[in-house]
């Protein structure tokens, strides 16, 4: 009885150890509605997924912000030239 015991302990600990973290993952577009609020429900990889998701309801669909402005392809700011003046 105590073997098994250890058995099953000892697997148990292998499972958790080989489980890898799940991967957080930034969807392109984002369903907003009067329920979801801003940004919304962000599930969605396609635009043509999204509108399917908000057709029949008061909703709509944007691009996600936390995707657009992630990663090193991020819009940057925009500089403004400073000119003499004459």
């Amino acid at each position: 009885m105590r073997g098994m015991a250890l058995a099953v302990l000892a697997a148990g600990m292998m499972a958790a150890v080989a489980s890898a973290p799940a991967e957080a993952r930034e969807y392109r577009f984002c369903l907003q509605s009067p329920e979801t609020g801003i940004p919304g429900e962000c599930a969605y990889d396609t635009y043509a997924q999204c509108r399917a998701s908000a057709a029949g309801r008061f909703a709509d669909c944007s691009l996600n912000p936390r995707y657009a402005f992630s990663g090193p392809d991020r819009p940057h700011p925009r500089r403004y030239r400073a000119y003499p003046d004459y």
